[in-house]
Parts: structure tokens; sequence; C-alpha cells
């Protein structure tokens, strides 16, 4: 996925176990990326969006991926989508959805706690965690640190200081006018949700906030282009459990 992923697993029992767990996780992110990478001309989802392959010809993954991405186009107004300039691009949902399901293959073969990191995108489980937010203006500084203490959690972060400027207003074409350096969402149900919210956040700028506002289980932070900062109203609970 040209990216850096990294696990931290913690209360185990059985190493073997969740070792052939951690192998299973590694195995199905190699086959994400096979499946939908952008970059590999012949990736399932390049085939389809060329038209050299029907859905009916791939693999369950994609219908899959698919009908999530439809799904967040819903909720968000347009705002994430998967087809940009006529073409076909979910891997706004992606990584967010095969880091989720590596962590319930690893929570399944026994780990009691989990870190996934997958460039970024983060899928916790069980815990304590505290996860450090990057300052997109101040490299090598956090921002603000999340916290959970026991439970699920999906964190996620768009934005333009790791890969440039590479999310755009799906209805111009353009990046977003009201430009943010970057956005944070957190969500309990997972990191799928969690990354094409923060994803659609961005592309938002200034109207990121009331949206997120909005969304149940969801509470995002966003340091602005000109270094101010701004939460939702339930966000301080994550913050507040880092302090302890």
């Amino acid at each position: 996925m040209g990216t850096v992923f990294s696990f931290d697993i913690r209360g185990v029992t059985d190493q073997a176990r969740v070792r052939a767990g951690l192998q299973a996780a590694v195995a199905w992110l190699h086959r994400a990326d096979e499946i939908f990478s952008t970059y590999r001309p012949d990736s399932q989802i390049m085939r389809l969006g060329r038209g050299e392959l029907e859905l009916s010809g791939c693999v369950t993954e994609v219908s899959e991926v698919l009908e999530l991405c439809a799904g967040a186009e819903r909720e968000s107004d347009g705002w994430f989508t998967a087809g940009y300039a006529g073409g076909l691009d979910p891997t706004g949902l992606v990584k967010g959805w095969a880091v989720e399901r590596a962590v319930r293959m690893i929570t399944s073969s026994g780990a009691g706690s989990v870190c996934l990191n997958g460039g970024g995108d983060i899928q916790l489980t069980g815990g304590p965690w505290r996860v450090g937010i990057a300052d997109p203006l101040r490299p090598g500084e956090l921002v603000t640190v999340v916290a959970v203490q026991d439970g699920g959690l999906g964190v996620a972060t768009s934005g333009p200081a790791e890969r440039g400027c590479h999310i755009v207003d799906p209805h111009t074409g353009v990046a977003p006018a009201e430009a943010l350096a970057s956005v944070t969402v957190v969500c309990p149900a997972g990191l799928t949700s969690a990354d094409v919210r923060a994803t659609a956040a961005y592309a938002m700028g200034g109207r990121a906030r009331d949206w997120l506002e909005a969304l149940p289980g969801t509470e995002g932070f966003a340091v602005t282009a000109g270094g101010g900062s701004w939460t939702t109203s339930g966000f301080h609970r994550y913050t507040s459990a880092a302090r302890v």
C-alpha cells in the first residue's frame, strides 16, 4: 500500500497461536494490496476500472469495499468518493478496512491488546494505549495525544504533511478552498469509519467541524493552515484520558 505497517501486540498467553494470527494478518494485508492497489496495473480494481473485468469476476472483497464506499459517499454528501475524474479509486477506504480486519485476525488468535499502525492510521483493541498525533506544521513534534484505557478505537489522520496534497474537493477536482493542515478522527466503531470520515472532513475544509459533530460515535481534531486548532465537543474525553 506504499506505506509502513507496525504491530504492537500485548497480553499474549499462547505465543504460537498469536504468531500464526499475526502471519495471517500480514498475508491478508498483502492480499488487500494485490487486489486494490492503484499502482499495480494488474490489480483487480485497476482492471475493473478499465472495463477489462466485470464486478462478478472479482473476489467478494471488491463488492464489499465498493458498497462501503457508496455508503460513505452518501453519508458525506459526496465529500468522500471512490470515483475521481471518471476513474475508480477506493483506496481512501481500503487501508482502514484492511487494517481493521487484520486486527480482528490477531485478536481472534488470543491477543489481549493490539495496536496496528498503517501509515499513521491506527486500529486499537484492549489497552491502555496512548497515540501521539503528529504536528503537521512542526515536523518531529506532537500536537496532541489520544488515549483509550480499554476497548476498540480507530484513529485516522488526513492531510498533506506526509504525502503532499493528495486529497481534493471531489466536487471541483482541486484542493479544498479552506485548507486544513490536518484532521484527526476517532471512532470506537473502528478504523474503516475513522479513515473515510477523516478523508471527507479534510476535503470539506471549514465545513468539517459541524459535519463531524453531527455524526454519532465520532470525534475530531483539526489543525488549521494558520496554526490554530479546533475540536468537536466530545474529543476532550480522549485527551483527558491521555493526561492521567
